[in-house]
C-alpha cells in the first residue's frame, strides 16, 4: 500500500539505519566447540522509477491554466517526485540508490510540444528541452525508450537523447538495415559495499513494438523493433555473464500479456509480464505503458521457480516505484536475497524549489503561448454530457476534420464521395468559452497528438465499426433508471475508445446486447447501403488500430496528415475567426431504448 510521508520518512530511516550498521555481520550463535563462524555479509540498496512522465514538470494543467487536479487529487510533475528521490536518498544514502524511467518522456503537455514544434530543441543553438534539464538536475541514472518519444520524429529523438546525461535505452529498438541496436540496450551500475565487492547492477530497456505502427511516417526503413521477449531472452544471459549481481529491466509494455490493438500488432503490446514468466535471470521489472498503479505484482518465472517483482508507478509523475533489494554474499558473489516493492504519492510532498526554479521561465513562456487569443466564439461549449449527448464541441472537432480531409481530396478520385469524420471525448473537462478563445481551449479538445487521415470504408463495414464503439455503454433495460455515473466504460472501456461518427445519423439501443445496438442508421436521410463507399476522416491511433476497431486499420488509405489534429483546430479558429455551433452542430446520433431517447 502507498505510504504518508511521516510513515514513509520513519520505515525508511529504520530500514536505512539498520542496512549502515549490520551490513557486516549478522552474528550466528556459537558453536560448541567455541569457534565463531564468519559472519554473514549483507547489502541493501533501492531503485527508484517512473513511467509515463509525459512532458510533466510543474503541478500544473496547461489546458485548464491552473494547478493540476483529479477526483483523486492526485498531483503531477518532476519538481514532486525530485523531493521524494531527495527524501528516499537522505533516508538510504545516495550511493545505496538508483533511479530509472520505463519511458514516454517528450510528449504529453504543452510545455513539450512548445520545446518539440514551437521553439524545437533540433534548431541551431536551439533550447535544452526541459525534461532533460529536470532529469538531468535530478540525477537520472537511466531511462528506457517509449513510444511517445518517437512522435515528434527521429531528430528530436537524437538531440533529446543528446542532451540528457543518463542513457536512453532501447535493446528492442535496432536499425532497420544492420539490425544492430540503434540506442544503447542496457547500462551497468556499480554500487559500493562495505564489504569490498561492488554491487553490478545492469538496467535492460525494452520499448514497445507498436512504434513500428504507431510512428510508421517516422520509422519506416529506419527502425525495426522486434518483440520483447526475443530480446530479453536475448540480452540478459549476456548481462549476466558480464558479472551483473543484478538485473532490472526497465519496460515500456503493460504487464497483461494483450493488446489493444488486435492482430495489428507483429508483437505483443503488453508483455512485461510474459518477460518475467519466459526469461530467467531477471531480478525487477519498471513497467510502463498502460498507465496503471501497480505497487506489487509478482511473476513466477517458469525455467527458475523464481518470482519476478514487477511495480509500475501511475502517469505524469503521481507515483514514485521502489524496488528494495536485499542481497547476501555466497560463494564468492552477490545473491539475491529479497527483492520488495512499492509506490510513494507525490501529493505528499511539496514541489521542489530546485526544479521549479530551474525551469521557470520556460514554463512562463508556455503559459504565456497557449493564452494567446486565437478567435471568437459566440457560445459555450463543454464536453461533460458528450459521453452520452452528441454534443456540439464534438461536432466541432469532426466539422474540422471533414473539411479538412474534403480539401484535401478535392479534384481527386475520391472527391464525389461522402466524407464521414469519427471523434472521441478525450477529456470530460474541456470546454470552449462564449468570447475569447485561446489556444489552451483549442488544444484542450484534444491533448493527444494525433494526426489526420482518411480512410475508405463501405456502409456495412461502418455498421460494424459502430456496433464495435457502442459495446461502451453499460446494457441498460427499458424503464430501468439510468444513471450517468454507472453508463459508460462498461468492461473497462476508456473515454478514447467510444467514437461518434459524424455525416450520418443513428440510434444506440443500450437496452439491447452489445453488437444489435445501432438502429436506424441513414445518410442524408436514407438507410446506408452496405455496398455504399465512404471517406472516415479518422486519427491515426484509430488508422493504425488502437482500440482494435474493426476495418479501419485494413481499409485503404486515401491521405495522411502529418501536422497534429490540435494545431488543424487551431488554424481553423484562427481562419474562421468566429465560431459558431449553428453552423457544424446537429444531433447526429442518441441513446435509445425500444425507440424512446433516453435524454
Amino acid at each position: 500500500m502507498p505510504l504518508n510521508r511521516r510513515t514513509f520518512l520513519e520505515s525508511s530511516v529504520a530500514v536505512g539505519a539498520g542496512a549502515a550498521l549490520t551490513t557486516g555481520a549478522v552474528a550466528a550463535p556459537a558453536q560448541a566447540h567455541g569457534r565463531h563462524p564468519k559472519p554473514v555479509k549483507r547489502y541493501s540498496f533501492t531503485v527508484m522509477g517512473t513511467t509515463d512522465l509525459h512532458g510533466n514538470v510543474f503541478n500544473w494543467d496547461y489546458f485548464t491554466d491552473k494547478e493540476f487536479d483529479d477526483k483523486a487529487h492526485n498531483d503531477v510533475g518532476l519538481a514532486k517526485i525530485s523531493t521524494l528521490v531527495e527524501q528516499v536518498r537522505a533516508a538510504k544514502g545516495r550511493g545505496n540508490t538508483l533511479l530509472i524511467d520505463a519511458g514516454d518522456t517528450i510528449q504529453g503537455t504543452q510545455l513539450s510540444y512548445y520545446y518539440a514544434k514551437v521553439d524545437p530543441i533540433t534548431q541551431t543553438g536551439g533550447p535544452v528541452h526541459p525534461m532533460a534539464q529536470a532529469m538531468n538536475a535530478i540525477g537520472y541514472d537511466a531511462a528506457a525508450l517509449g513510444n511517445h518519444e518517437f512522435n515528434y520524429g527521429i531528430p528530436v529523438l537524437r538531440k533529446f537523447e543528446e542532451q540528457c546525461d543518463f542513457p536512453l535505452l532501447g535493446a528492442n529498438a535496432l536499425d532497420a538495415k544492420t539490425l544492430r541496436p540503434a540506442f544503447p540496450p542496457y547500462s551497468m551500475h556499480r554500487l559500493r559495499t562495505p564489504q569490498g565487492r561492488d554491487v553490478r547492477v545492469a538496467i535492460l530497456g525494452l520499448t514497445n513494438p507498436g512504434i513500428a505502427i504507431w510512428d510508421k511516417a517516422n520509422v519506416t526503413g529506419k527502425m525495426v523493433f522486434p518483440g520483447l521477449e526475443e530480446q530479453a531472452a536475448k540480452w540478459v544471459p549476456k548481462l549476466r555473464s558480464m558479472g551483473a549481481d543484478v538485473v532490472v529491466v526497465s519496460a515500456h509494455s503493460g504487464s497483461s500479456g494483450t493488446s489493444s490493438y488486435g492482430d495489428q500488432l507483429p508483437h505483443i503490446e503488453n508483455a512485461a509480464g510474459l518477460v518475467a514468466e519466459q526469461v530467467p535471470g531477471i531480478d525487477a521489472i519498471l513497467v510502463g505503458h498502460a498507465h496503471t498503479e501497480i505497487p506489487e505484482y509478482r511473476v513466477r518465472n517458469k525455467e527458475t521457480g523464481r518470482d519476478v517483482v514487477l511495480s509500475e508507478p501511475l502517469k505524469w509523475g503521481q507515483r514514485l516505484t521502489l524496488f528494495d533489494f536485499d542481497l547476501v554474499w555466497e560463494k564468492g558473489r552477490w545473491t539475491v536475497e529479497k527483492v520488495a516493492a512499492q509506490v510513494l504519492n507525490s501529493n505528499t510532498v511539496e514541489e521542489d524549489p530546485k526544479i521549479t526554479g530551474l525551469l521557470a521561465d520556460e514554463h512562463k513562456k508556455v503559459v504565456a503561448y497557449v493564452n494567446q487569443v486565437i478567435g471568437t466564439s459566440t457560445a459555450v461549449m463543454a464536453t461533460a454530457d458528450a459521453p452520452w449527448k452528441d454534443e456540439p464541441i464534438i461536432d466541432l472537432i469532426n466539422q474540422v476534420q471533414a473539411e479538412t480531409v474534403r480539401a484535401a481530396l478535392a479534384g481527386g478520385e475520391y472527391a464525389a464521395l461522402p466524407v464521414l469524420s469519427q471523434a472521441s471525448c478525450f477529456s470530460r473537462t474541456a470546454a470552449i468559452p462564449a468570447g475569447q478563445v485561446t489556444i489552451r481551449d483549442a488544444a484542450g479538445l484534444y491533448p493527444f497528438e494525433n494526426t489526420l487521415e482518411a480512410r475508405l470504408l463501405t456502409g456495412a463495414q461502418l455498421k460494424d465499426y459502430l456496433e464495435y464503439s457502442a459495446r461502451y455503454y453499460v446494457q441498460t433495460p427499458a424503464g430501468a433508471p439510468v444513471d450517468t455515473a454507472k453508463l459508460t466504460n462498461a468492461s473497462g472501456i476508456p473515454d478514447y475508445n467510444y467514437d461518434a461518427v459524424y455525416g450520418l445519423t443513428y440510434e444506440i439501443d443500450i437496452a439491447r446486447p452489445a453488437g444489435s445496438r445501432i438502429v436506424n442508421l441513414a445518410f442524408e436521410g436514407k438507410p446506408v447501403d452496405p455496398a455504399a463507399r465512404f471517406v472516415l476522416a479518422v486519427n491515426n491511433y484509430r488508422a493504425s488500430g488502437g482500440g482494435a476497431f474493426p476495418h479501419v486499420a485494413g481499409a485503404p488509405q486515401l491521405w495522411a496528415d502529418s501536422d497534429e489534429i490540435r494545431n488543424t483546430i487551431i488554424q481553423w479558429v484562427k481562419a474562421k475567426g468566429t465560431v459558431d455551433p449553428a453552423g457544424f452542430a446537429s444531433v447526429g446520433w442518441k441513446l435509445t431504448r425500444d425507440g424512446t431517447p433516453v435524454f
